[in-house]
């Protein structure tokens, strides 16, 4: 049980939190809601439905709460600038590293704002649901998120009418999941965010515009490929653009190295890994690399499976530095897990496109909340690998 002395002081930090919100909240009562909804939420309700969060707030209907997600006055999106600004305010370090990943929402029926059968890796499988795309940030502090995007199949976007019924404004287009994440990579950078590395899984990093545009900002990456990616380097005779993993086999025994990504639950995540230099013209200082992670322990078919990474850093970095940059992609699955359990990330009851925004963002700050907490009580980690920063690169 927690000392008076302690509730004091997490309640005091939850009234900052909503006292920097709440000028976001046009009217005092989804004002005071906003706080009640946030406190109920993180005093670990059973469920987050509306009756239940309205119970222990004290509150005799779900109509409250309910409006507060579906009609109430208030901007999400000013609320997730504010969440950003708290997450590097309290998890903020030089060598952070920026995190891409989507998850999966489980629906029934086919009214929700982007509802669709598609593939959920939450499910493992092709499915009914909603897809949230999520910018993560970790560093030697803690790991939080700083941004949301509802991913809108094309049969919703070419079908207006249904996109209307569903609070999607006209002026949202179809967007690929990499253009969501350009565009919340963009947000964060923009915002001063120090982050020393990007990285996301194949998904992202097989988008070339994607990586094309972090390099223009001189933004180092590692980000996974799919081993069928088509890469320049001139080292095997005859394919000026040979696939990942016909690169990554041709690589010497010499090149390899046993290197950890980083701790596990179960210690040290050791794999073999090796890199070798991609041809690339007109950026000095900066050095483009595909990346190869190989399984030490052989699978059912006795193949070590490999994955692929596309690395775009300065040429002082060095291998073990972007091991452990690949390895930081373990940081957005705990998160998901974590704002899933403790804040009911995906227990929403809102069709609506609006209120899909609203809901969820209002888990990611309860959920930025609880990582703040723990970065206060705990000792500072090893920090994670930063790698110099050089001027942005000239275009080649």
């Amino acid at each position: 049980m927690l000392q008076a002395s302690s509730v004091a002081r997490w309640t005091h930090q939850l009234d900052a939190l909503h006292a920097r919100l709440a000028p976001h909240f046009a009217r005092p009562a989804p004002r005071a809601r906003a706080r009640a909804y946030l406190q109920t939420v993180l005093a670990g309700a059973e469920r987050r439905n509306g009756w239940q969060l309205a119970e222990a707030a004290g509150e005799a209907t779900p109509y409250g709460m309910q409006r507060l997600i579906a009609s109430a006055t208030w901007n999400a999106d000013a609320v997730r600038d504010d969440l950003r600004a708290y997450v590097v305010e309290h998890l903020g370090d030089p060598g952070g590293v920026l995190i891409v990943d989507e998850t999966g929402f489980l629906k029934k029926g086919d009214q929700s704002a982007g509802v669709a059968r598609q593939y959920s890796g939450t499910a493992g499988r092709i499915d009914n649901g909603q897809i949230g795309v999520f910018l993560a940030y970790a560093s030697a502090r803690g790991h939080a998120f700083l941004d949301r995007a509802l991913y809108l199949p094309k049969e919703w976007t070419d079908d207006r009418p249904r996109c209307r019924a569903a609070g999607i404004p006209d002026a949202v287009p179809f967007r690929t999941k990499p253009v969501l994440a350009q565009a919340m990579f963009e947000r964060a950078l923009d915002a001063g965010v120090p982050a020393a590395w990007v990285t996301g899984d194949e998904v992202y990093g097989s988008n070339r515009p994607l990586r094309m545009a972090l390099e223009q900002r001189g933004q180092p990456f590692v980000l996974a490929i799919r081993s069928t990616e088509a890469l320049f380097y001139f080292g095997l005779a005859g394919k000026a653009q040979p696939h990942a993993a016909t690169i990554a086999a041709a690589l010497p025994a010499d090149a390899w190295q046993r290197l950890s990504a980083g701790a596990g639950t179960k210690g040290p995540r050791a794999s073999r890994w090796a890199w070798t230099d991609l041809a690339r013209i007109g950026w000095p200082g900066w050095r483009h690399a595909l990346l190869v992670r190989e399984r030490l322990t052989p699978n059912a078919a006795g193949d070590h499976e490999r994955a692929s990474y596309v690395v775009f850093a300065p040429e002082a970095a060095t291998l073990p530095e972007v091991v452990r940059v690949a390895g930081m992609r373990w940081a957005i699955a705990v998160s998901f897990e974590a704002a899933k359990q403790e804040v009911g990330l995906d227990e929403y009851e809102v069709r609506k496109y609006a209120g899909w925004y609203r809901y969820v963002t209002l888990a990611l700050v309860a959920h930025a909340f609880l990582a703040a907490t723990r970065a206060r009580a705990a000792p500072r980690k090893q920090g994670i690998p930063r790698g110099p920063r050089t001027a942005t690169p000239s275009s080649p």
